[in-house]
C-alpha cells in the first residue's frame, strides 16, 4: 500500500472518530434542553433518515465527481452540522444536517478504493477500512465520554476561559462539540490531501427518476433471491437491533450500574470491542457456503440482551478500586460492572461474528445479481430503515413510560424470534450450487 491509501484511511478515521464522538456529545446536549427521554432514540432517527431517503441518489452523486472531493464536501456538510449544534441549533435538527453529510460520504469512501487500487489488493483495502471504521465506533465513545466528565470538563473549560470574550463555551457538551469541530477539520485537511483520481464511472442519466427506478429494480431483485433475501433480512435485523441497543446501553448503564453519562459512554465501546472480535474468528473459521450456518448464535444473542435485565449493583455485591481517577475515566468499578463490560463483549462477538458471513454472502449475490455498488446502496437502505423503525419503537415506548426493563425484553424476543424464524425457513436451504 502507497501513501495515497493511508491518507484515505485517515480522512475516513477522523471523520467516523467525530460522527461517533459527536453523538454522546449530542445526546448530553439534549440534556441541557431539557428535553424528553424518547428525543434520544429520535436524535439518531434524524441521522439515519438521510441514509434512506437519500440511497438512490448518492451512489450517482459519488460518481459525478472525483471522489476525494466528494469526501471533502460530504466532511464539510458533517462539520457546518456540528458547528450548528455549537451555536444553538437544536440538536434534532443540526445532527440530521450531520447525516446528509454521512449519507454522501459513505458510497465515496469504498468507491474510491476500487479507483485507487488493483483488485488484488481490494480484499486487505476494505479490512483496513472497516477495522478503522471499527477503531472509531470504540475511540468515538471513549473520547466523548470522557470530555464529558465534569471534573475533567471543567478543568479544561477554565483553561478555555478568555478574559472579557463570552464564547459560549461553558458547559462540558459544548466544550466536547468544540474539539469535535476540530476532528472535522482534521478530517478535512486529510480529504485535501487525497490523491486525485479521474472520474471512472459516471452516472448513466442524472435525472432522479432514472436513479429511482433503478435502485427499485435493484430492490426487487435482490429481495426476491433466496440467499439474497437471507442474507439481506439478517443484516437488516442486526444493525437495527445493534444500534438501538447502543442507546439502550446508556440507559441501562445509568439505572442498573449508578454510572454517569460520561462513564455510561465509554461502556458502549465494549460492544464494538467484541464485534471486532467475533468479526476476525468469523473471516477465519466460517466459509461462505456454510454462512448461514451462523443463524443460531444471532438467536443466542438475543437471549443474552434479555440475561442484561437482572445484572445490577444491588444484585451483584462487590467492588474492586481501580485508581484510574487521573484520566477522568471511572474512579471505581464494580463487579456488576465488570460482567456487564464482558456480557457486553460477549454480545458484541456473537453480532460480529453472525453478521460478516451474512455480508459477505450478501456481497457475493449481489456482485452476481447486479454488481457490488447497487447491492450495497440496497443494503444501506434496508439497514438504515431497519434502524429508523427500530429506534421508532424504541422511541414510542419511552414515551409510554414502560420501562428498561420492558423495553430489553421486547428488543431481546425480537432479535431471537426474527434469527429462529430465518434460520428455520433457511437453514437448510443453503448449498454450495446455490452461491
Amino acid at each position: 500500500m502507497n501513501l495515497g491509501f493511508y491518507i484515505i484511511l485517515a480522512a475516513q478515521f477522523f471523520s467516523a472518530l467525530a460522527d461517533n464522538a459527536l453523538l454522546f456529545a449530542a445526546i448530553a446536549l439534549l440534556q441541557e434542553f431539557n428535553s424528553p427521554s424518547w428525543h434520544t432514540p429520535i436524535l439518531q432517527q434524524g441521522f439515519v433518515a438521510s441514509y434512506i431517503l437519500l440511497a438512490p441518489f448518492v451512489g450517482s452523486f459519488a460518481d459525478s465527481l472525483p471522489k476525494g472531493r466528494v469526501m471533502f464536501l460530504s466532511n464539510s456538510i458533517k462539520l457546518a452540522g456540528c458547528l450548528a449544534m455549537l451555536v444553538g441549533l437544536h440538536p434534532l435538527l443540526a445532527y440530521g444536517l450531520v447525516g446528509l453529510g454521512a449519507a454522501a460520504y459513505s458510497p465515496a469512501k469504498y468507491g474510491i478504493l476500487v479507483e485507487y487500487l488493483p483488485p488484488s489488493k481490494l480484499v486487505a483495502a476494505n479490512g483496513w477500512m472497516e477495522g478503522l471504521t471499527v477503531a472509531a465506533i470504540i475511540l468515538g465513545a471513549v473520547v466523548g465520554g470522557i470530555l464529558l466528565k465534569p471534573a475533567l470538563a471543567m478543568t479544561m473549560l477554565n483553561w478555555w476561559d478568555v478574559p472579557l470574550i463570552d464564547t459560549g463555551i461553558d458547559t462540558p457538551p459544548r466544550l466536547a462539540i468544540t474539539i469535535i469541530v476540530g476532528l472535522y477539520v482534521i478530517a478535512a485537511l486529510f480529504n485535501l490531501r487525497i490523491p486525485h483520481l479521474p472520474i471512472d464511472h459516471k452516472p448513466m442519466s442524472a435525472s432522479p427518476m432514472f436513479q429511482l427506478k433503478e435502485f427499485m429494480r435493484c430492490f426487487h431483485l435482490l429481495w426476491k433471491d433466496p440467499l439474497g433475501q437471507v442474507s439481506l433480512a439478517v443484516t437488516t435485523l442486526f444493525w437495527g437491533a445493534g444500534a438501538t441497543l447502543r442507546l439502550l446501553v446508556l440507559v441501562w448503564a445509568a439505572v442498573s450500574l449508578d454510572f454517569d453519562r460520561s462513564e455510561a459512554a465509554i461502556l458502549t465501546a465494549a460492544v464494538a470491542v467484541g464485534i471486532a472480535i467475533g468479526a476476525v474468528y468469523a473471516a477465519r473459521t466460517v466459509k461462505l457456503e456454510h454462512s448461514v450456518k451462523v443463524l443460531p448464535v444471532g438467536i443466542l444473542m438475543g437471549v443474552l440482551v434479555i440475561i442484561m435485565i437482572p445484572l445490577n449493583n444491588q444484585l451483584i455485591s462487590g467492588q474492586i478500586t481501580l485508581d484510574i481517577a487521573a484520566l477522568g475515566i471511572m474512579e471505581h468499578i464494580s463487579t456488576a460492572s465488570l460482567l456487564a463490560f464482558a456480557l457486553l463483549v460477549v454480545i458484541g462477538a456473537m453480532g460480529g461474528y453472525f453478521v460478516v458471513p451474512m455480508n459477505a454472502l450478501l456481497q457475493h449475490r449481489g456482485h452476481l445479481l447486479m454488481g457490488a455498488g447497487s447491492s450495497i446502496a440496497v443494503q444501506n437502505f434496508n439497514e438504515n430503515l431497519s434502524i429508523f423503525a427500530m429506534l421508532a419503537l424504541y422511541a414510542l415506548m419511552e414515551k409510554m413510560e414502560l420501562g428498561l426493563n420492558f423495553i430489553l425484553l421486547v428488543f431481546g424476543l425480537l432479535l431471537a424470534g426474527s434469527m429462529t424464524a430465518l434460520y428455520r425457513r433457511h437453514g437448510h436451504d443453503q448449498d454450495q450450487g446455490q452461491t
